[in-house]
This record gives structure tokens, sequence and C-alpha cells, in this order.
């Protein structure tokens, strides 16, 4: 047995990974406790594993904060510079927990974490939710803040190397308060938080699917493609959605995961309008923000993806990477609407798969959605491809692999 100190930051998305490994690390006889934000300690504890706060809090309610960090130009800024402000906070809350564990796994943006890790000595393992976390010069990442870089892609990688230094560069100031908490610690300040200095020196678990991403030559060599880590939840669906979903033909699904809900706008009400259009059936994943939408839709606060996501005619959704994995596994086609970070790049990477269908926010109406969806609804090579991308998805184990390459580390 060891005492395993996991971390997370962020939404369910972020969260979700972690408690499935928790679980099987626990199941394995570890001891298990899992740092992050306070108003998850409900949640984690339902899983009989350890929780400890570290700041900052998030609340998924907060429409307004949630609206500021789901910005395509400025957000994934505005949240690094945001973590930054409170870097000796998130250090000290996780300080003692460290000290305490034979080895901790780290999320990709909790630095105090990594800070604490480097100063304590304790084996350290780092993990990537997505592929866009490596730069890869060899697959380079689409940027929210610049979608049409995509294009630099003929220019081939060493263009794009010169283009991940460029953004190193230009985020540097971002990170300041890192480096000088860093540089105070007596640590080394060489390395990006970012880029390269996320990454622990023994293994890299990434933990997404091999059909998002083939390993490249510029990612870590210590790199595990473990494959997604789903997490089973316990709460199933109500009464009336099951009686919904059983009572017709198959729904559109719109989903915006617990993150980009809280910066919809007109999202639902022209979801709607899309689905009445096709003379479709619609149900509406909404959170706490079902703000602006008509009486008549059929809306829910929350519902497990996994249990909605298979019945669906098609699913709308923003991209976030836990929300895409359950798009993938559930086997039906979607319609992607990114808003910031990662999902521009989630979502030409589902298209790339043929399963997908990527729409910007700042085009989606109620006529491009409509032609869309119809595309994905009517053309059954996007059905089939969905189906055969759900089976490699259900085929790979993320949780176990990810279990045993902590296993490996332990016992080396």
């Amino acid at each position: 047995m060891a005492r395993i100190l996991l971390t997370a930051l962020g939404s369910y998305g972020d969260l979700h990974p972690y408690l499935a490994l928790g679980v099987e690390l626990r199941r394995r006889g570890h001891q298990v406790t899992l740092a992050t934000s306070a108003g998850y300690a409900a949640k984690v504890r339902t899983e009989e594993l350890d929780f400890i706060a570290v700041r900052p809090d998030i609340s998924l309610a907060d429409s307004a904060m949630l609206s500021y960090v789901m910005d395509a130009r400025r957000g994934t800024e505005r949240v690094v510079r945001f973590l930054g402000s409170l870097i000796r906070e998130s250090y000290q809350d996780t300080l003692a927990a460290v000290k305490q564990a034979d080895l901790m796994v780290t999320h990709p943006i909790t630095f105090g974490a990594v800070l604490a890790a480097q100063k304590v000595g304790v084996p350290w393992v780092s993990s990537v939710l997505a592929p866009f976390s490596f730069f890869s010069a060899y697959d380079p990442p689409i940027p929210a803040a610049a979608p049409w870089m995509v294009k630099l892609r003929a220019l081939g990688p060493v263009a794009m190397r010169w283009t991940r230094a460029l953004a190193k560069h230009y985020s540097f100031s971002w990170i300041r308060p890192v480096q000088e908490l860093r540089q105070e610690l007596g640590l080394n300040t060489g390395s990006h938080p970012l880029f390269e200095g996320q990454h622990a020196p023994r293994l890299v678990l990434a933990l997404f699917s091999k059909c998002m991403a083939e390993r490249q030559r510029d990612w870590p060599p210590q790199t595990v493609v473990t494959g997604f880590p789903f997490y089973e939840e316990r709460q199933g669906i109500s009464p009336e959605l099951e009686h919904f979903l059983g009572d017709g033909a198959a729904p559109l699904v719109f989903s915006l995961g617990s993150s980009a809900v809280g910066a919809a706008g007109d999202f639902h009400t022209v979801s709607l309008q899309a689905a009445r259009r096709l003379g479709m059936r619609a149900l509406f994943l909404t959170g706490p923000h079902a703000h602006g939408l008509p009486p008549d839709a059929m809306a829910v606060e929350y519902a497990p993806h996994s249990e909605v996501f298979p019945r669906a005619a098609a699913i709308v959704h923003h991209g976030g990477i836990g929300t895409t994995a359950q798009a993938m596994r559930g086997g039906r086609p979607m319609l992607v609407v990114p808003f910031a970070h990662d999902q521009f790049d989630n979502g030409a990477r589902v298209k790339k798969l043929g399963i997908a269908e990527v729409l910007y926010r700042s085009s989606y109406n109620a006529r491009s959605a409509e032609r869309l969806l119809r595309r994905l609804v009517e053309d059954s090579r996007y059905a089939q491809a969905a189906a055969a991308t759900a089976g490699l998805v259900r085929a790979e184990n993320g949780v176990k692999e990810a279990a045993d390459a902590i296993d490996a580390v332990l016992e080396a």
C-alpha cells in the first residue's frame, strides 16, 4: 500500500478522470487523497477517498467567472494569470499533504502541486487530459485565440517549433508569479510551467484515447497513452428523463459541460430553433444556467453523459475533453461548438475521425446549426464512423492502464 496524492483543478471534465483513477487505486489497496477545490469535497468523499481543499475554490454556478474564462481570445491567459495570483496559497494548501505522500499525480495546471513535489522531493507523476497540452510541432494544436493558425501547418515542423517558441515567450508574463516563487524556493526556473515544466521526469500520463492522437517524436519519452479514464457515476437519470428518452424518436442532445454552460448566452434558444427547423426533439443539459430557455424544451440540470449520449440522434457540445470523451464513447455523431482553451483542437480531432462537424461559436445560429445537424443525422457515414470509434474507445481501459503505470513507478 502506498499513500498517493492526486491533484485536480477545474470543471467536472477536469475532476472526473482523477476520481476514476482514485477509485481504482483505492481498490488496489492504496490510500488515496484527492486535493482540489473545496466545492468538490462531498463528491470526492462519496467515493471513499480522502480530501483536502486547495485554493482557488471554483464555483460552477458563477456565470460571471465562467464567462470571463470562456473567452476564445483571452480565456487561457485569464485562467493562468488567475492561478498565478494564488500560487502561494495553492502551494501552501498542498504542501502538508505532499510531505505525507509516497507519490503524487498532478493535473496540467496545478502549478502549486508541482512546486510542492519538487521542493519536498516526493516521486511525481504528471498527466495531461488532451493532446493540446503537448504543443507538438509534428501534430500542432489549434489555439483558441487564433484558430486560423492551422493553415501554418503546411510550413512543416520547423515553422511549428518557431510558433511554439513564440507562444512560450508571449505567455511568460502570465506565469511570472509562479517563477518568482520557484526562485524563492530554490528551484530551477528554466522550464516553462505551461510547456516542458508541467511534465514529470519519471512518467507522463496521457489520459486520452489513442483515437485522439498518435504518439509524436517530440512528446516526452516517458509518456504513456492510457485511454480515457472514465468515471462511472453513482447518479442515474430521473424517471422523467427516462420517460422522455423512451417516448419518441432519439432527440438531439445539447450539453456545454459544466463550464462553457455558464457562458451559454443565446446558445439554448438558438439550439431549440435549430431543432424545431429539423422537426426533432431536443434535450438540454443546462447545469444551473438555464437562463433564456423556452419552457417547452426538455431540460435537466444534470444527467450522466454516459446514460444520455448513446440515446441521442446527435450530440451538440463545446468540445471540452471530458464531454468529448463521453460523446466518443456514446457512439453518436456530434457537432462541436468550441468556446475556448483546448476545445478548438479537440473539435478538429474528432472531425478528422469522421464523427463530427465543427461550428465556431461566433457562427452558431439556427440556420447554420440546422444545416450541419441535418448532415450529421442524414448521412449514415457519420453514424457508422461514430460507432466504430466508440468500439475502439470502449476497448481501451484508461483507468487500468494509468493505475498500472503508477504502480510500476512505485515498484521502481
